[in-house]
């Protein structure tokens, strides 16, 4: 593998490492709330049976259930979290060795549960492998990525989580079908034990982030991994010119961004903002409804719309099948019109679903015709939220933070998107059975702000390097200024042409 270089090795990186531990993130994200209805599931899980429960019981029993699904979600919380302390001292290739054990732990005490508590348990340290891995996949790939396919390489994150949900949909199905009960729940909790396996030797075959390199003054090791990636030699000058870029950022930036806690101060560099991007753009991923239809597909079209368990099975896995062929629209847009425009379409679409399925699922259960609106728009969101929000949001964080404070802005903002995620795991069942179709007013209100707040306050990002992202923020007189100086026309593909005429002397090439 040593001997990859270039495009092979970018496509090494990409399978080995980045396909499963996105395959992981989005088949254990859903890969319980197919299981909720099984005959075996709840014979094991009493606490948890909300089909054999009613009136008062069974909404206890909804709100524990949430809290159980929700596990995972805390776990992942706390794991992204922790990146923000150790991601910077292990480096991106440690972590993601030991997070990918940690998941393996987690599905093996999962698929081998007798009582919750194990389940519970095994639930938690996946979650935790998997925050993780959320946390800093992104940042490894964006730090090894040139600017021109930045933007198709980590949106491919949200094509990978989108597999995984698409996987455990059908595999659900199929083992729903066959007679032995305990396997209809416990070999789908263990497949994707396979896929925590792979990135666990292959992580060590694909060169360390040259940023990170660079930071930790191993400037000679950061040449030979740009030169790998670039398919080039150490001594090109490309190479050295762009080495030298990332050392004048860490240089700029060192003395006002090196403690954690200035991520809460402006100061020149604007890190507050930046941070604030992070944060509200992962809460938009959540409260738009995301997490909402790919881990509860199921239970709304049985429990919300009335439909038979075999075909809320299949029409779970065929609106999560269209979900993942949806995610290659972010692939060929992302870098074409921009992160903006991406996540303000992916916005406006979202709203208007949700409308159309809050309005389709106030009719009765027994309105045919309500029932196969409410399953459309279902299809219909599944086609939007991959565009800008199932990718791209990671893809933005990674740009919009300083090289110093990568990590901790990725880990504490991928913390909060996993924060709302244990939100609306925790709400759910009980919303939807006493709420109903009033739920996702709620998801309709936050999806409809998208476009303004994008519009007003998000700069784009598209075409630059990370350093010169840096530059556009340190030398941004305003948050307005900054978005419109992001918009300018770029000067042959470099710098903003707002930043040129402030006199800007910095050089750097486009990687």
């Amino acid at each position: 593998m040593k001997s990859l270089t270039g495009k092979t090795l970018e496509t090494a990186q990409l399978l080995l490492v980045v396909l499963p531990a996105f395959v992981l993130f989005g088949y254990n994200q859903s890969g319980v709330g197919g299981l909720l209805s099984l005959r075996d599931w709840n014979d094991h899980f009493p606490a948890i049976d909300t089909i054999d429960a009613i009136g008062t019981e069974k909404s206890q029993k909804s709100t524990v259930q949430g809290a159980v699904v929700a596990t995972f979600t805390l776990g992942a919380l706390c794991g992204a979290l922790s990146c923000s302390w150790i991601g910077d001292v292990l480096g991106r290739r440690k972590v993601i060795f030991f997070a990918a054990i940690l998941t393996f732990v987690g599905e093996v005490l999962q698929c081998t549960s007798f009582q919750i508590a194990q389940f519970v348990v095994g639930r938690f340290i996946l979650g935790w492998g998997v925050g993780q891995l959320s946390a800093t996949v992104p940042v490894w790939q964006s730090e090894c990525s040139s600017s021109a396919n930045r933007g198709k390489h980590v949106v491919l994150d949200g094509c990978f989580i989108s597999l995984g949900y698409t996987l455990e949909a059908w595999i659900n199905l199929g083992f729903y079908e066959q007679s032995n009960l305990p396997l209809q729940w416990r070999l789908p909790l263990a497949i994707p034990c396979f896929f925590s396996l792979i990135p666990m030797v292959s992580v060590w075959m694909i060169p360390e982030s040259p940023r990170w390199l660079v930071n930790n003054s191993r400037v000679e090791e950061a040449r030979a991994s740009l030169a790998a990636f670039r398919q080039t030699s150490p001594d090109d000058p490309a190479v050295s010119t762009t080495i030298s870029g990332i050392e004048l950022a860490l240089e700029e930036t060192g003395g006002s961004a090196a403690k954690m806690s200035d991520i809460f101060t402006m100061g020149n560099d604007k890190l507050f903002y930046r941070f604030t991007l992070c944060i509200f753009l992962q809460f938009l991923q959540q409260m738009c409804g995301s997490n909402l239809i790919s881990t509860y597909s199921t239970i709304i079209f049985q429990e919300g719309l009335g439909l038979g368990s075999e075909t809320s099975r299949i029409l779970s896995g065929g609106a999560l099948t269209w979900k993942f062929i949806s995610c290659f629209v972010a692939f060929f847009t992302i870098d074409r019109f921009g992160r903006r425009k991406v996540f303000m379409f992916s916005g406006a679409g979202m709203a208007g679903c949700m409308l159309a399925l809050a309005v389709a699922s106030s009719y009765p259960k027994s309105d045919r015709a309500a029932q196969i609106a409410s399953a459309f728009f279902v299809f219909l969101f599944n086609f939007f939220i991959p565009i800008g929000f199932l990718g791209a949001n990671f893809l933005y964080c990674t740009e919009v933070a300083p090289t110093r404070l990568r990590v901790p802005m990725a880990g504490i903002s991928t913390a909060n998107h996993w924060l709302w995620n244990f939100v609306i795991n925790m709400v759910t069942p009980v919303a939807i059975e006493t709420i109903g179709w009033k739920y996702y007013l709620v998801f309709l209100i936050i999806s409809a702000i998208i476009v303004p707040v994008v519009y007003f306050f998000y700069p784009e990002t598209m075409g630059r390097s990370l350093e010169e992202l840096e530059m556009l923020f340190s030398e941004g007189d305003s948050i307005l200024g900054i978005v419109r100086d992001s918009r300018a026309p770029l000067n042959g593909g470099l710098m903003p042409v707002g930043a040129m005429e402030k006199g800007e002397k910095h050089e750097f090439v486009d990687e």
